[in-house]
């Protein structure tokens, strides 16, 4: 990302453009091209006390005052009530994300480049200054000390017991410790959240800047030297606490989420060959795997895990799949994976979690209690869940189905022909039943759940034809895909609900509440584009022309990503497709990779 300072010195625009630095364990650096911060989670630090989680927002930001020829020229920005004060921005004539987050400033004849970075697997950041000339900088860093969740506010202890930063740096210190009071995050006022902070500031650092020469301030929780900035490509790929790697599903507020880490796997280690990253992770999973499913979700401060959760557990035999097919160990099958694909297999068959397992009279999987979300649409009002899909949702089964057709394969490669070929009849029952239940003939396209059955057009149908092993005739393919293409393709993904059904929202915005009644319920979701894409191939084939037309799909996502740090989580449903939710997420930037790295590449 490059910006002009044209549009940094509009404030209106640039206070909205983010930036984002990770440093491998969870923990950030994330802010606005303008400087000011607009959420909560907008900081220089947001360190993460048991990676990749228990993170606290320790250092908020710096203001800068620069003096030189007996000018002063300050370089911070601040929101308070009714003001923006100090007003930095305005000497902004370049910002980048190369090699970190990089602001040239042009306050009178000066040139002044500042750069934020985080040490790869360190709690540490580090902010660097570079002048034209010598000048005079006066730096004053401001703490939250806070979690990442919440806000602060003025009282005795500013530290709330959390372990101090270290600060280094070649200038002198002034003691000058005093609170400011009431910043505003209007990100978190337009969310509908508190949005109103007091920050401390221990006093002021001045450094004297050589003309030429980086200068740092330096602040950790190790008390370790310097590092260069080193670019993260990936910033999702993470390592625990135990040294193991996970997914974080998005930044500034998920954590690791198993479905989200299942579906982002394939884009972000499978399509570059880290193949033992991917490995580890899955074995990672699998060692939280409990009564046949894996966690739906490691908590932010480290208490048990959640399993509410239909799907991510089939999504596991997809990645394997593909990690077999990219080369991965034979051995982790036989040895890993397959034994304990067979656990989860009888798992499902006998029941578990959220009454999840198999109709004994069809063979389909349902699911579904009171007051659980166990699909990707897990959007929940306090006990109410926004869109509950209890009974046997569409995408469940068509995910079932493939897995019980790789046990049938896998059973088969490993000799284990018994095993084989009762996964092979389970698996032909299972598709015979989800021709017969979930195609409606009277709309051309699948239920969205069945029993009860929601003709809701939806975008989950797509995955019975995206996934290894199709369901559906070829003229069915083709009725579904054309129904989706009509009433859910956006230029930068795919409604979550048709316009016209009941419950329909056209925006995602407002509180919580608010938010939650859209989530599912039209909002645009990016990832969406990779089934599509793949269904799309599947029912007119792959020709230069239809690879021509799909990857003409991505394009309004690529220009998003010119002025993001990131693809976000969803766009409103209908144009100008405002972007919202988390500004970076996980699947939606794997499943971008996957569709340019293979599911669109010219044979």
């Amino acid at each position: 990302m490059r910006i002009a300072s044209g549009i940094c010195r509009d404030f209106a625009r640039s206070s909205k453009l983010e930036w984002l630095e990770t440093n491998g364990t969870g923990a950030f650096a994330m802010g606005t091209v303008a400087g000011v911060n607009t959420r909560r989670y907008h900081a220089l630090l947001v360190a993460s006390l048991r990676p990749p989680v228990e993170r606290h927002v320790l250092l908020s930001r710096v203001e800068e005052e620069v003096a030189a020829s007996g000018q002063t020229y300050a370089l911070g920005a601040c929101q308070y009530p009714g003001v923006v004060n100090p007003r930095g921005f305005e000497w902004l004539e370049e910002f980048q994300t190369d090699p970190c987050a990089t602001w040239r400033y042009a306050p009178g004849d000066l040139s002044i480049e500042k750069q934020v970075y985080l040490i790869d697997g360190r709690q540490a950041v580090v902010i660097r200054y570079r002048s034209d000339r010598a000048i005079t900088l006066r730096v004053r860093p401001f703490l939250a000390y806070r979690d990442y969740h919440s806000l602060a506010h003025a009282q005795p202890d500013p530290y709330h017991g959390l372990p101090r930063l270290h600060f280094q740096h070649s200038g002198r210190f002034e003691d000058d410790g005093r609170w400011y009071y009431n910043i505003e995050y209007l990100a978190e006022l337009d969310r509908g959240l508190d949005f109103r902070e007091d920050l401390y500031t221990p006093g002021v650092i001045t450094l004297e800047l050589k003309p030429g020469e980086w200068t740092p301030v330096y602040a950790s929780l190790d008390e370790k030297g310097l590092a260069e900035p080193t670019p993260r490509a990936d910033p999702f790929v993470v390592r625990r606490a135990d040294g193991k790697p996970t997914i974080i599903a998005g930044y500034p507020w998920f954590t690791d989420w198993g479905r989200d880490t299942m579906i982002s796997l394939p884009g972000l280690l499978i399509s570059s060959a880290r193949l033992e990253e991917a490995r580890a992770v899955l074995e990672m999973s699998l060692e939280h795997m409990t009564h046949g499913v894996i966690p739906n979700r490691f908590p932010d401060t480290g208490e048990a895990p959640e399993y509410n959760t239909a799907d991510a557990t089939l999504w596991m035999f997809q990645v394997v799949d593909l990690w077999l097919k990219a080369g991965g160990d034979q051995a982790f099958l036989s040895e890993t994976f397959y034994p304990a694909a067979k656990e989860i297999i009888e798992w499902h068959r006998q029941g578990t979690w959220y009454g999840l397992g198999v109709d004994h009279d069809d063979h389909l999987l349902r699911a579904g209690t009171p007051g659980a979300q166990l699909t990707w649409m897990d959007a929940k009002i306090g006990d109410w869940v926004v869109t509950p899909r209890h009974g046997k949702p569409v995408e469940i089964n068509a995910l079932w189905t493939n897995a019980l057709r790789m046990m049938a394969q896998w059973g088969r490669a490993l000799g284990d022909e018994p095993d084989a070929s009762g996964f092979a009849t389970m698996a032909e029952m299972a598709a015979g039943s989800f021709q017969r239940a979930f195609w409606n003939p009277e709309r051309g396209f699948l239920f969205d759940v069945v029993g009860p059955n929601d003709p809701s057009l939806r975008p989950n149908q797509l995955f019975a034809l995206s996934l290894p092993f199709p369901l559906l005739s070829a003229a069915q393919r083709k009725s579904v895909v054309r129904a989706v293409e009509a009433a859910l393709l956006t230029p930068v993904g795919l409604r979550t609900l048709a316009p016209g059904e009941p419950g329909y929202a056209a925006h995602y915005r407002g509180g919580p509440a608010e938010r939650d009644l859209a989530y599912h319920q039209g909002t645009v979701w990016p990832w969406l584009l990779g089934p599509y894409v793949r269904a799309y191939l599947l029912a007119f084939g792959r020709s230069g022309e239809t690879l021509r037309h799909c990857r003409g799909l991505l394009n309004a996502l690529e220009a998003h990503l010119d002025e993001s740090c990131s693809v976000s989580e969803v766009f409103d449903a209908e144009p100008p497709f405002r972007p919202g939710g988390c500004p970076a997420q996980a699947w939606s930037v794997a499943e971008l990779i996957q569709l340019l790295s293979t599911d669109l590449r010219e044979p």
